[in-house]
């Protein structure tokens, strides 16, 4: 009996200690979770706290280099005089190509406008597309102040239906539009008069003779046909969230840019920007009907264009024109151009 009670004491002892030793080990575990856990969330705070601080960085830094950028890209004319447009510019002697400061004649503030001084000089860019890099797909508010790349010489941008206004109110303009695809093939259109009506009239479209090589879109003529629902002559600005069309649907939403719809269009320079062919339930890329037609169905392949938009002065005498282009104004933008500009 001793001996059993004697072995019973130790076998309790031995379960004690292994139980208690189990408690131990268990109570440890639990306690270094915690602690991991304590610590990961430390990290996790930290990292969030380095996230941010990069972002920081990296922001005020972007800052910096555009800042610089624009510094460094407009051309100071050292103040002299107030420019009513690039044409200006050019007749007083500066024949670089570049961003410059022009303030139109009813314009309450300067805004910059890239000025190609080649092609005659004097050309007022309003609008460029060169690789797609900038968003056209967008609202009234950003298409009447503009936006887009106004740093680089190639970047992309939408001068602004306001300024677009603003410089076509100062006298007569001619529209320039160049357009090349990628198998290196260019053409060009032509339009006198062009003018941009006011933000009342929903930035109308007006445009008057056409000539060029490569068929007039805009205007529609080319089939009777066409003209009534395809013609952008006298169209107003729509966007996505303001639908001037006369479609029945909302045809800046359906090919997801700005323009002078109808219903909906022969040319639309705002289009999607696709690197080569394409496949679309809508032709939303960049048209010129004249030129590389529309989709024939939803599998119709497009040649994307290159574009960009010029304007320029007309001249209203032989004088005037013999003159050593004195009184020569011009815009180019989009993806065509206007009389003065000359890259595509």
């Amino acid at each position: 009996m001793g001996t059993m009670a004697m072995m019973s004491s130790f076998i309790l002892v031995t379960i004690t200690l292994v139980i208690g030793r189990e408690a131990w080990a268990l109570e440890n575990c639990l306690q270094e979770q915690a602690r991991l856990r304590a610590q990961v969330h430390q990290l996790e705070t930290r990292v969030k706290q380095q996230q941010v601080k990069i972002a920081q960085l990296l922001h005020e830094k972007e800052v910096q280099l555009l800042d610089k950028g624009e510094e460094n890209s407009v051309i100071d004319l050292g103040s002299k005089r107030q420019y009513a447009d690039c044409s200006e510019i050019f007749n007083d002697g500066y024949k670089r190509s570049g961003f410059y400061k022009i303030k139109p004649l009813e314009s309450p503030a300067e805004f910059s406008v890239y000025c190609d001084m080649s092609d005659g000089g004097g050309w007022t860019v309003i609008q460029r597309r060169s690789d797609g890099s900038e968003n056209f797909n967008r609202g009234w508010n950003d298409y009447k102040n503009g936006f887009g790349n106004f740093v680089q010489k190639n970047g992309e941008y939408w001068l602004g239906n306001k300024n677009l206004h603003l410089l076509t109110t100062q006298g007569d303009y001619t529209l320039k539009i160049d357009l090349a695809d990628f198998e290196k093939n260019s053409r060009y259109a032509q339009y006198k008069n062009f003018k941009v009506g006011d933000e009342k009239n929903s930035y109308e479209l007006n445009i008057g003779e056409y000539s060029g090589t490569a068929g007039d879109s805009l205007t529609g003529k080319f089939h009777p046909e066409v003209q009534w629902w395809g013609s952008h002559q006298r169209m107003k600005f729509s966007t996505w969230d303001k639908d001037n069309d006369n479609y029945e649907g909302n045809c800046a939403e359906e090919d997801q840019s700005g323009w002078w719809f109808n219903r909906c269009h022969s040319a639309n320079l705002n289009g999607l920007y696709y690197t080569g062919s394409y496949t679309a339930e809508t032709d939303n890329g960049v048209v010129w009907h004249t030129w590389h037609g529309w989709w024939f169905d939803l599998k119709h392949q497009w040649k994307k264009m290159l574009s960009e938009f010029r304007a320029g002065k007309s001249f209203a005498s032989l004088g005037e024109l013999l003159a050593p282009f004195e009184n020569r104004n011009y815009l180019t933008g989009w993806g065509t151009w206007l009389p003065g500009s000359s890259e595509v």
